[in-house]
């Protein structure tokens, strides 16, 4: 048996050193920050379509998007990118801290289908994220193909590459394959920290449920409708209500905008957006990465409130803080305008 453990440390060391604001012009990172969560068997897709936010009965194979799981209430007990690598197989990728909590209440509900089997496989793969001028030329090198469509995966046999949004890429390896793969990809790429990965979240307006921020928000306040990750058209799963009622009847008054810090303390998931005048909190922090001079963040405000406040952190008299666009500004407004006339 191949011991996977020996294949992904020396894969994790080679990455260790990179400076966190140094992007080169074609940069590859380690996903190291997530977890794989592993969904298969003949019941699988009956089994995650009614936990989940997003609608996998029309995923082709393979295929990819982003999406949610919800308590009762609606809030997300997690996000994820959802991989189909074969019709029976799900792959979901999610935030270090929550990968064990989530694996043993979803296990509570898999005894009544008995043909969905749960486990942890992040050993089995190995994730990276590759974007820059070569990008594309260093994918073929290294014997993977690039997709022609947004999160609809390419696949060799040397591993799956999704397209995302931003036009970065990002690949699922099998570990057993990842060095070799490595080794062709850095002929063009060269390794970057994972603050740069995150930062081009960031700017792509892509939040993500941390352990800090678990069953804080609903979907719609991480913009989840706006990438693909919510269907309104699937039928129910956990928290469904909830999500719908939001959508349909206008009554959001949080979401996610994105903000500039001073600086270059980056600060944990969770932290308190105050308004500065009244010290009274508005919003928290969602994820955060840093440039050379400056902390970019996104953040879940009360929508009144982060139009016309002063912003700061953590407290009254904490740093201030500068809102700045997401690249769908004008598609929430218009959906946001639409809601307001219903």
């Amino acid at each position: 048996m191949t011991d996977m453990t020996a294949i992904i440390e020396p894969l994790h060391s080679r990455f260790a050193t990179c400076e966190p604001d140094h992007e080169p012009a074609t940069a590859l990172t380690l996903l190291s920050h997530e977890a794989i969560l592993a969904i298969s068997g003949p019941d699988a897709e009956r089994f995650l379509q009614g936990q989940i936010t997003c609608d996998i009965s029309r995923l082709p194979v393979p295929g990819s998007t982003p999406g949610a799981r919800c308590n009762p209430k609606g809030r997300m007990q997690s996000s994820f990118r959802l991989l189909r690598s074969e019709p029976e197989h799900y792959l979901l990728a999610l935030e270090q801290s929550l990968l064990t909590p989530q694996l043993a209440d979803l296990n509570k509900y898999a005894v009544f289908f008995r043909k969905a089997r749960l486990e942890d496989a992040s050993q089995h793969w190995c994730r990276l994220g590759l974007w820059g001028e070569q990008a594309g030329r260093a994918l073929e090198q290294a014997g993977l193909a690039v997709p022609e469509t947004t999160d609809i995966p390419s696949q060799t046999a040397q591993g799956l590459v999704i397209r995302l949004s931003d036009g970065a890429y990002e690949l699922w390896l099998p570990a057993d394959k990842a060095p070799a793969v490595l080794e062709q990809l850095c002929q063009q790429a060269t390794a970057a920290h994972l603050n740069q990965w995150l930062l081009r979240q960031i700017r792509a307006g892509i939040g993500q449920v941390m352990g800090p921020t678990q069953e804080s928000f609903i979907p719609q306040m991480l913009n989840l409708q706006l990438q693909g990750g919510v269907s309104f058209r699937k039928g129910c799963y956990t928290g469904q209500e909830i999500v719908a009622r939001m959508q349909y009847l206008g009554k959001l008054k949080r979401r996610m905008f994105r903000l500039l810090l001073a600086g270059t303390a980056i600060p944990p998931p969770g932290t308190l957006i105050v308004e500065r005048d009244s010290g009274k909190p508005i919003g928290e922090l969602v994820i955060a990465a840093r440039t050379t001079q400056r902390v970019e963040m996104l953040a879940v405000l009360q929508k009144d409130a982060a139009q016309y406040a002063t912003l700061s952190l953590a407290d009254a008299d904490g740093p201030l803080l500068t809102l700045a666009d997401l690249p769908y500004d004008h598609e929430l407004a218009a959906t946001e305008t639409d809601n307001a006339s219903e």
